[in-house]
C-alpha cells in the first residue's frame, strides 16, 4: 500500500562525481524512466514520484523508514539522484530499481537526471516535466488504490458501493496552497491550487461531491482525494483524474459493487 513514508524533494547545491564511465557506474536512459504511479514513461511534473530502472543503480536495497523530525534526507545508502544538479529526495534504492521525488519547486519544461552510487556517477539524461501529471497509484495492474474512511482497502472482494465515501492515493496533481515546503514531510492539509475533475467510465463528478483533494499529511508527494461516489455509480468503473491539461491514464478501475 502506498501509505508509507513518501519523499519532498530540496536542493543543497551542485554536486561533482566522477563520471569517466567506469563500468561499475550506473547504467540507465530517459527511456528506462517512468512516472510510479502512472507506471508509463514520458509522464512527469514536479513534486510526482518517478522509477528509475537499470543496473548498478545501488549497491544496497534500502527503503526510507525513518524521517527525524519530519526532514528529509538528500541520500539513501550511498545514492544520490541530482534533478538540474541538485540532490532529490529518495523512497527506495536498489541495484535495479531507484525511486525519486521530483523536487517541488522545478517547474514545466526541461529537467536533467543523474544516478550517483558511492561517487559513481551514471549519465545526465533529460525529461520533460509537465505542470501536472496525475495518476492514481495502483492497488494492482487494473486497480486503483483506494481506502474506506476507516483506512481498509477498497478491494475485488471488498467493494465500494453508490454513495460512499472513499479516499484515493495519487501523485502529481500539481502545487497546493500552502505550497509544498523542500525537504519536509506535509503537517497539514493543503488543497490543490487548481481544480481537478474526477471521471466515472468518462462522465464527470459534480464537484461538490469531492470533499477534499490536495496533500495527505505525514507525508511527501502524495496526494488524497476524498470522493464521495454518486448514487448512480456503476459496478468497478474506469475511473481518472482531469488537470486543466493533463489526464490520468485510462483502463485503470476502482471496485464498486
Amino acid at each position: 500500500m502506498v501509505a508509507a513514508v513518501l519523499l519532498a524533494a530540496l536542493a543543497l547545491g551542485p554536486y561533482s562525481a566522477d563520471s569517466s564511465g567506469n563500468p561499475g557506474a550506473p547504467s540507465y536512459s530517459a527511456d528506462s524512466i517512468a512516472n510510479s504511479a502512472a507506471s508509463i514513461a514520458g509522464f512527469y511534473a514536479p513534486n510526482t514520484f518517478i522509477s528509475i530502472y537499470g543496473q548498478n543503480l545501488s549497491t544496497v536495497t534500502r527503503q526510507l523508514t525513518d524521517v527525524s523530525g519530519g526532514v528529509l534526507p538528500p541520500s539513501l545508502g550511498g545514492v544520490l539522484v541530482l534533478v538540474n544538479n541538485s540532490p532529490a529526495n529518495l523512497w527506495y534504492v536498489s541495484p535495479t530499481l531507484v525511486n525519486v521525488l521530483i523536487p517541488s519547486y522545478l517547474i514545466a519544461g526541461p529537467a536533467t537526471v543523474q544516478v550517483v552510487s558511492d561517487g559513481y556517477a551514471g549519465p545526465p539524461v533529460t525529461i520533460q516535466l509537465n505542470a501536472t501529471a496525475p495518476a492514481i497509484f495502483p492497488l494492482d495492474a487494473n486497480t486503483v488504490l483506494a481506502t474506506f474512511l476507516d483506512g481498509t482497502t477498497v478491494t475485488g472482494s471488498t467493494p465500494a458501493h453508490a454513495g460512499e465515501w472513499v479516499v484515493l492515493w495519487a501523485g502529481g496533481l500539481g502545487p497546493t496552497s500552502p505550497a509544498a515546503i523542500p525537504n519536509q514531510v506535509e503537517t497539514f492539509a493543503a488543497p490543490l491550487a487548481s481544480p481537478i475533475q474526477i471521471l466515472l467510465n468518462g462522465t464527470a463528478v459534480e464537484p461538490s461531491r469531492i470533499g477534499y483533494a490536495g496533500a495527505a499529511p505525514g507525508y511527501a508527494g502524495l496526494f488524497q482525494i476524498n470522493l464521495l461516489l454518486p448514487d448512480d455509480t456503476p459496478s468497478n468503473p474506469e475511473i481518472r483524474i482531469a488537470t486543466a491539461d493533463q489526464i490520468s491514464p485510462a483502463q485503470r478501475f476502482l471496485p464498486v459493487q
